[in-house]
């Protein structure tokens, strides 16, 4: 069975809820429809030509969507953007991915931008999502491979803490054991929150009741189609 390892999966918000996945060491990436619960046939492909103007995603740390950000006024427009977040040699730069229109809008340092709080933690964050929803409170919470998260108002406050019992019920025991996580919102009731760790297993966070399911395998039964070669 192929080893899921060196990889980054993404939310996607526009139209049908997906989830992509981009396979670093191999530069290409597949998409899980998750209305149909599988990846289709013809995946994975190649990220040149797929992607816009993104072509190498080698250097990827970590990516997630919003919707309606960076917000202009309280009549905020409702743009889907993905957030990917790399390296461009040493410097951590972060790519505005329009999914409404397949383009890439804009490529800018962290630091010159409105993640700029994550900056001291960027090299160890496996994922980030977007956690409360609010015209007037937007917030994030990252998950770093070290066993501790972030908490991010864009209103700039951030908070760095151990993940616990209190604050992420029944995660602890796989905290060392991450390496990509994506968000499924694909019901308004319940959000779910996949977290991928080593082993080719993953858990499932249900954000809504504050619990953790799992682990499971990932395997044909589970995610079809994902380890397709």
């Amino acid at each position: 069975m192929p080893e899921l390892k060196n990889f980054v999966a993404v939310d996607w918000r526009s139209g049908k809820d997906r989830i992509y996945f981009f396979f670093k060491d191999t530069n290409t990436y597949s998409r899980f429809n998750i209305g149909d619960n599988e990846v289709p046939a013809d995946y994975p492909g190649p990220v040149p030509g797929s992607w816009d103007t993104l072509n190498d995603i080698t250097n990827l740390r970590f990516g997630f969507t919003t919707t309606g950000i960076p917000r202009a006024s309280v009549f905020f427009d409702d743009r889907d953007i993905l957030w990917l977040f790399s390296y461009q040699d040493t410097t951590p730069m972060v790519t505005w991915y329009n999914q409404d229109t397949d383009k890439v809008m804009a490529c800018q340092r962290v630091e010159d931008s409105m993640w700029h709080r994550l900056l001291p933690y960027f090299d160890r964050i496996i994922g980030g999502t977007w956690w409360c929803q609010n015209v007037k409170v937007d917030s994030f919470r990252f998950i770093l491979n070290d066993g501790t998260f972030l908490s991010l108002n864009l209103n700039g406050k951030i908070r760095h803490d151990t993940i616990n019992q209190n604050n992420w019920r029944g995660l602890s025991p796989y905290k060392h054991r991450f390496i990509t996580m994506a968000q499924n919102d694909h019901d308004s009731e319940v959000e779910l929150l996949y977290i991928f760790l080593t082993n080719n297993e993953y858990v499932t966070y249900d954000m809504s009741r504050g619990r953790t399911l799992g682990p499971r395998k990932v395997d044909e039964g589970t995610w079809p189609g994902l380890l397709r070669g």
